[in-house]
């Protein structure tokens, strides 16, 4: 059991506070403590979805809104780099006696070769440095498991991977702690602390931290077997009520759901604000005024109306530690409060934390070798287009099926790649050459293959579980060489696939099938429950080699489609 905090609070911002790299927070409609002394003024900062990116990108970020010459207006440059965002955040507490830098989850894993290889230690270590104090779990901190996500808050190097842990150095774990209000075991006692309490001058400050409910579909079912995931409102309605009761004066939800904008990433506002967690707010008590959100990668700032009166304001700082939302809640002598937000752009205009560059340049030199080495080549341009399968998950599918289609290799017939197990687009160099960099932000999770065998009734269910309710294709399987399906959104639920063959022959439900997916996939990943009942005939090895092995000898892209929506769109 771990304890909670409370709040009470009006949301209306009319601060017009300095922030670092010269942003300013816009001002607003006035509050209804304007004109009273503030006795106390907190500064949040915020992250989320920083997926260990370690190093400053290549590609520039384009956001809207302040700061700029025009309100709402457009600009774009290089953001984030872990050494460039810890110098952001020491730059923005300057000044500031009362501050506290939270996160909302996916601080770790989908991340790239430089932090993923060595487990994330050095993203962990990172964030350390920068002086997170409280995260969320996210549904990416289960992809290896709760026994790997505890070394990770506690540090050591017992392994819990095929990966050796503490390979380059010693790991000491995470000085930050992680929050994990709704994932409960068999007895409802919860995975790490559900709640968390900090003191800024007279003002005591409850945070609660969790992640969506739904992370057992999204994650590897395997990583969070013996916990479950329970209501995000109902959890944090409950734990803010007793917050309140412990004496907090202000209660912060730190959560791993959000939204969508227009332009993905905004400063200042939430244009077309749309997505899962609104349902959520609706459902939450007026005790949360503060929602520091994630898990969509998008930023914005967004002051919504409770019911009964008053605002709450909802933040996300997009992903990749390319903003920093600085938020700032003030308490005036009467007890109410105003708050104010704003997404600060990582530009590196705050300059390095020079302990960070120092980490980071070696594990990049580490991992220098391994990232450049070609491992094979590609003939043919792999741009999507217009096609609902790209090019490049087919070759993900047909090189799955290539290491498990022998008979002493499970003798499959068919491989699906779910479209979440593509995790990045690359370009092969002009003379068509990869490199193992490349193939591991591919598919840096290490997923084993599996050989399943099926009915070919099973086979048409598991591509109707593609068009659940609420998801419409969002969750496609794109197959294997020699299989092609058909779908019409238009249909009903259970009825969409107008067509599914093998080799140009009608897939048959009497017949019976072998299925190659990943591990996460053959655990019902995705809600993808057909692929439980299946059984087990073989196992493949890791996804990763599969791939480079597929390469190797060089292969042409497939440039043929094998999904088609009818009518077509």
């Amino acid at each position: 059991m771990f304890r909670p905090l409370a709040p009470r609070l009006l949301l209306t911002p009319s601060l017009l506070l300095a922030l670092g790299a010269c942003a300013t927070l816009p001002a607003t409609a006035p509050s209804a403590s304007r004109g009273r002394q503030a006795a106390a003024t907190l500064q949040i900062l915020g992250l989320n979805d920083f997926h260990g990116n370690l190093e400053v990108p290549a590609q520039p970020t384009t956001w809207y809104g302040t700061p700029a010459n025009v309100p709402g207006g457009q600009q774009s440059a290089v953001l984030g780099g872990a050494a460039r965002l810890g110098a952001q955040l020491a730059s923005m507490r300057a000044g500031q006696p009362h501050t506290v830098t939270v996160a909302a989850g996916d601080l770790i894993s989908a991340s790239p070769l430089v932090s993923s290889y060595y487990l994330d230690e050095p993203s962990i270590a990172a964030l350390s440095q920068m002086g997170l104090e409280l995260a969320a779990v996210g549904n990416h901190e289960f992809d290896r498991g709760t026994a790997e996500l505890t070394r990770l808050q506690q540090g050591g190097c017992e392994q819990n991977t095929p990966k050796q842990p503490c390979a380059l150095e010693p790991f000491t774990g995470a000085s930050f702690q992680y929050l994990a209000a709704n994932v409960l075991d068999d007895d409802g006692n919860t995975l790490f602390p559900g709640t968390a309490m900090r003191r800024f001058g007279d003002v005591t400050v409850g945070f609660i931290g969790m992640t969506l409910k739904e992370t057992a579909q999204v994650s590897s079912p395997a990583g969070t077997v013996g916990w479950h995931f329970a209501d995000e409102a109902e959890t944090a309605n409950r734990l803010a009520a007793r917050l309140q009761a412990d004496g907090a004066d202000l209660v912060v939800l730190l959560l791993h759901q959000g939204a969508t904008v227009e332009g993905m990433f905004r400063a200042d506002d939430c244009a077309g604000l749309d997505g899962p967690v609104l349902p959520i707010l609706e459902r939450l008590t007026p005790a949360i005024p503060l929602v520091v959100s994630g898990h969509t990668h998008n930023a914005y700032v967004c002051r919504m109306p409770m019911a009964g009166g008053g605002e709450r304001l909802l933040t996300s700082a997009g992903r990749y530690g390319g903003f920093v939302t600085d938020i700032r809640a003030a308490r005036d002598d009467a007890g109410r409060w105003t708050m104010n937000a704003l997404n600060v752009p990582v530009t590196g205009a705050a300059g390095e934390q020079t302990g960070i560059a120092a980490l980071v340049a070696r594990y990049a030199d580490a991992t220098r070798g391994v990232s450049s080495r070609v491992v094979g080549r590609i003939a043919g341009s792999l741009e999507r287009g217009e096609q609902v399968d790209s090019p490049l998950a087919r070759l993900v599918a047909d090189a799955q099926l290539a290491a498990t289609s022998p008979a002493d290799k499970g003798g499959a017939d068919i491989a699906f790649i779910n479209q979440g197990g593509v995790r990045a687009a690359f370009e092969p160099a002009a003379d068509g050459s990869v490199t193992f960099g490349q193939l591991y932000a591919l598919q840096p999770f290490g997923n084993t293959l599996e050989v399943l065998e099926l009915t070919g009734a099973e086979l048409l269910a598991l591509l109707e579980e593609q068009f659940r309710a609420g998801q419409d294709g969002g969750t496609m399987l794109i197959p294997s060489r020699g299989f092609a399906f058909a779908f019409d959104p238009a249909r009903p639920i259970g009825q969409r696939i107008t067509g599914a063959t093998l080799n140009g022959a009608p897939v048959d439900p009497a017949r019976s099938y072998r299925i190659t997916v990943n591990n996460f996939l053959a655990s019902g990943g995705d809600g993808f429950t057909v692929l439980k009942a299946g059984d087990n005939v073989a196992h493949g090895g890791v996804d990763l080699d599969a791939l480079t092995a597929f390469i190797a000898p060089e292969v042409a892209v497939d440039p043929a489609a094998r999904i088609t929506q009818v009518p077509a769109s």
